[in-house]
């Protein structure tokens, strides 16, 4: 065990209001975990990390602890915080290959159809799994993991962790019906006549959002999601620009200078960053650059076109210098977000989407289409796991809600 998270779990000082608690979008509840490690309770430790989060291995990972546990612990004001995350990621690596099998108290007669495999999907299936349910995932692609698969770097989520998650669900007897799209072959519809009780809908935002200007389609322009699903199938040339400044262009950056690019440089419209500070931090230190005030024109076979931003005294952008700055680079990204597909929209009465795609639900998390709920990001919009998680939790404790009470 490194010796560093030991001394991290001796310096938390057991609050009895515990802000990093507060701070943590599903609640974990840190100063029971700490204590629990202290006390070399792992396995109790982890089940109720596992219980409380399935993907709290995960979260450890990738969550933007410098804004939730982390920056909320009470001795970052003085002293640098405690990092839960390094304890929790150790006790949930650990319970993830030791966990015993999880047996429902009562089994249900019910089936639950999840479509989409990614962080909300998992949430929900697992947290139904674990209440008797018959659980059967789809999804479209040939793995699980949606974004943690498919948009999130290896070197920040070794992706042999998904494939452990694989076994636990199918040792928690749920299906995964892979390489199957849900508004194609199979509709909604077909669910409810197959005997499903209530569906959720956790099929992300993968979608990229475009800028709409000229250029997009040149051959040398790539799309942040596209990219980051298999980067080694791209040659990007030895200087790259990303178009965009989030976690997400973070780790197009990184990814890009792993693999072979020698200069890459992020550009904002204006002087804020959407990315984590961290994230901002690995990547000035892998070596990317961030031009700031820049705003997007077009994109020619040399590179992207820019004016610079005008800025008021808060930051704000309130237009554009008139001269045209072309950058010259190999290749440019664009990656500014993303948005739902809407097969599924498109291909099942009553299921209604706003004007971002974005699915509509209730408080209870049903969408306009009874026995369907949803969560995660083709709800919110392109967010963090945790805030997947933590909805398809709210979402999971409707739909049970829904199924006992149709009876």
């Amino acid at each position: 065990m490194p010796l560093h998270i030991v001394t991290e779990a001796n310096r938390c000082l057991n609050c009895k209001r515990p802000l990093c608690q507060e701070g943590c979008p599903v609640h974990t509840p840190i100063p029971q975990i700490i204590q629990l490690f202290k006390e070399n309770k792992l396995m109790e430790a982890g089940e109720i990390l596992f219980k409380n989060n399935p993907l709290s291995v995960v979260c450890a990972e990738v969550c933007n602890h410098a804004q939730q546990c982390a920056g909320h612990c009470i001795r970052g004001k003085k002293d640098s915080p405690v990092h839960f995350s390094s304890i929790e990621n150790y006790i949930s690596d650990m319970y993830l290959d030791r966990m015993p099998k999880l047996v429902p108290e009562q089994r249900r007669d019910k089936k639950v159809a999840v479509i989409g495999a990614g962080p909300a999907g998992i949430t929900v299936a697992v947290m139904l799994a674990m209440e008797g349910y018959q659980v059967t995932i789809f999804e479209w692609k040939s793995k699980i993991g949606g974004i943690l698969q498919y948009g999130i770097p290896e070197f920040r989520l070794p992706k042999s962790i998904l494939d452990r998650y694989e076994i636990k669900l199918e040792e928690m007897e749920i299906q995964i019906r892979l390489n199957t799209t849900l508004g194609s072959v199979i509709m909604i519809d077909n669910l409810f006549r197959d005997g499903y009780s209530s569906v959720f809908i956790g099929t992300g935002a993968e979608k990229p959002r475009s800028l709409g200007i000229k250029g997009e389609s040149l051959g040398n322009v790539h799309f942040a999601m596209n990219y980051l699903t298999n980067p080694k199938a791209h040659h990007l040339g030895n200087r790259v620009a990303v178009i965009g400044v989030g976690n997400a262009a973070m780790d197009v950056a990184r990814t890009a200078l792993r693999n072979g690019t020698k200069e890459v440089t992020l550009f904002a419209v204006s002087k804020r960053i959407a990315a984590s500070s961290s994230e901002v931090a690995y990547a000035k230190l892998d070596g990317a650059e961030i031009q700031t005030g820049m705003q997007i024109q077009e994109i020619t076979e040399k590179g992207p076109v820019f004016k610079k931003s005008i800025l008021d005294e808060n930051d704000n952008v309130i237009g554009c210098e008139d001269e045209l700055i072309q950058f010259e680079a190999d290749s440019t990204i664009i990656s500014i977000s993303q948005v739902p597909r809407g097969k599924l929209v498109r291909t099942t009465d009553g299921l209604d989407a706003d004007e971002h795609g974005l699915l509509i639900v209730d408080e209870n998390y049903m969408t306009t289409r009874k026995g369907v709920f949803a969560a995660g990001d083709v709800v919110t919009g392109a967010k963090t796991v945790v805030h997947a998680v933590d909805g398809a939790k709210k979402a999971a404790q409707a739909m049970i809600k829904f199924m006992e009470n149709e009876q």
